[in-house]
């Protein structure tokens, strides 16, 4: 009986493949979340990105990384140093940074407000 259930010999008319596939739905759709830590994860694929924002300013989303460990008064130097290396403009220079919170509270990054 297990070497038929394991190698799933039962034909499609049969109850023994109704019930296997039932089983298989319930364990999809009835196993919580948490059993395999999954999670909506945000990509970051890098740690730099552009967003959309008027002519004459740029808007940078930071990741937290980047900057930690640094000092808040120390943050709009160090984000004008990073995002010059990064998008190779020496004309670049940030004019605030913002941390971004989630509704938790925690820190997801932080936006810097840059200008040519």
């Amino acid at each position: 009986m297990w070497k038929r259930l394991l190698f799933w010999e039962y034909s499609r008319v049969t109850w023994q493949y109704n019930v296997l596939c039932g089983a298989i739905l319930v364990f999809i759709f009835a196993t919580p979340r948490a059993w395999f830590r999954d999670q909506p994860r945000i990509p970051t694929a890098n740690s730099i990105a552009l967003l959309p924002s008027e002519k004459q300013s740029s808007i940078f989303f930071v990741n937290p990384e980047l900057l930690a460990g640094v000092p808040e008064n120390e943050w709009t130097a160090k984000a004008t140093h990073i995002l010059q290396v990064r998008m190779k403009n020496t004309h670049l220079f940030v004019t605030r940074v913002e941390p971004v919170l989630d509704s938790e509270g925690e820190l997801q990054g932080y936006m810097a407000f840059a200008r040519s």
